[in-house]
């Protein structure tokens, strides 16, 4: 839901609408916790709710121990992507660098601590990572309010914050629906192979093909921020031709790099396994689908990317629709096929898969190149227009 801040604040700070990055900021943290509010009853409750999918009485207990633990990390992280979206919006990125990497070492230290000196055990795990975020939080927070060069975008606390918040709601829908169709489909992927004839040997394969793919896309991850701010504040500035540029330049060196990233797969795919694992069923299996990952991987490239300008345009809703099309309407069901009924087993369910993350890339390559920047121009001086609003500060 936070996305619809990094739309919002990219265009206001494209348009020299300073004053209104920290009020966006504020608000999407306020929809952004109140939303964590149910979340935490499902917390709560995961006991019985583990319980009921079947899972063991030992399984669901430690687990709801963890997820307990996790609590307070919900609001924190509330705050912590919406801070993160202040800061990229402002071509800011080196201090949240530095942050998390402090962080990090952190909680290895920490976590060491909890369970070889405290015997604290999972659930102190859970209170680390719970620390964690909030030293984040915290380390943001002071920067932003310390640092002379924010003065212009946070300006500090302001009753305008809570102005609109059900709009802003609404407005946060459509980034939602995008982002968690898109988390899903991969992990849908590993729950169907555990329904295939090897269930073990197919989840080792996928779960060692999935890690080496989030690995590549983290490059792609940063190209789609980098393309989400660009655009943003391009068309918030009123260059629809430099939105254009940043918008395929992005495009086109994340595909250059996924491409390398795949044909290093490829290279490797008899001996990439055995980072993970020694079993050479694992690796024969993890050979054969290389030729699968890689495609993954370069679909990976442009896709996210795309996703990044579509955010900076305020597109959601739009990618929201057509994922729920290409993924879950088309690429599911023919994986399923694929997979089981003709019996292709894993390859079929990534088969299908592929084509729809294909589908919806080709949609989105379509629709950019399509794209009237010079309306979208207009569309994003309208869409701060309507929320540029006047009232008085809490704090001066």
């Amino acid at each position: 839901m936070g996305s619809a801040v990094e739309t919002l604040c990219g265009q206001a700070y494209g348009a020299h609408r300073y004053d209104m990055l920290g009020i966006y900021f504020q608000r999407a943290a306020i929809v952004l916790a109140l939303v964590g509010l149910p979340m935490t009853v499902l917390y709560t409750f995961s006991y019985p709710i583990l319980l009921l999918l079947g899972e063991p009485e030992m399984v669901s207990y430690m687990g709801s121990l963890y997820i307990v633990g996790l609590m307070p990390q919900i609001f924190a992280y509330a705050v912590n992507f919406t801070a993160q979206k202040f800061l990229q919006a402002q071509s800011v990125v080196r201090p949240s660098a530095y942050i998390s990497a402090a962080a990090l070492f952190l909680q290895i230290s920490l976590t060491w601590m909890t369970i070889n000196v405290m015997g604290f055990g999972l659930m102190g795990i859970a209170y680390v990572l719970t620390i964690s975020w909030w030293v984040i939080v915290m380390a943001q927070i002071l920067y932003i309010t310390s640092s002379q060069k924010f003065r212009h975008t946070w300006t500090g606390l302001s009753w305008r914050s809570f102005h609109g918040l059900w709009s802003f709601f609404k407005l946060s829908i459509g980034s939602a629906v995008m982002i968690c169709l898109e988390m899903w489909y991969s992990q849908i992927l590993v729950l169907l192979a555990g329904l295939l004839k090897e269930p073990a040997l197919s989840l080792d394969s996928l779960s060692i093909c999935m890690s080496v793919s989030a690995l590549s896309f983290m490059v792609s991850v940063g190209f789609n921020a980098a393309a989400s701010v660009r655009t943003s504040n391009e068309l918030g500035a009123g260059n629809p031709k430099s939105a254009l540029f940043s918008t395929w330049t992005a495009t086109s060196v994340s595909f250059v790099i996924s491409l390398a990233e795949a044909l290093a797969v490829i290279a490797s795919r008899d001996y990439i396994s055995y980072i993970f694992t020694s079993d050479a069923d694992v690796a024969k299996a993890v050979s054969d689908l290389c030729p699968f990952l890689a495609v993954t991987i370069i679909l990976n490239g442009i896709q996210p990317v795309l996703s990044g300008v579509a955010v900076g345009c305020g597109w959601q809703t739009f990618v929201a629709y057509v994922n729920v099309g290409c993924y879950y309407i088309v690429g599911i069901p023919i994986g399923c096929i694929l997979g089981f009924t003709f019996n292709f087993q894993a390859k079929g369910i990534w088969t299908g898969m592929i084509g729809g993350t294909l589908m919806q890339t080709l949609i989105l390559l379509y629709v950019t190149y399509r794209t009237d920047w010079d309306k979208e121009v207009e569309k994003a001086r309208k869409r701060l227009d309507m929320w540029d609003d006047k009232k008085e500060p809490l704090q001066n």
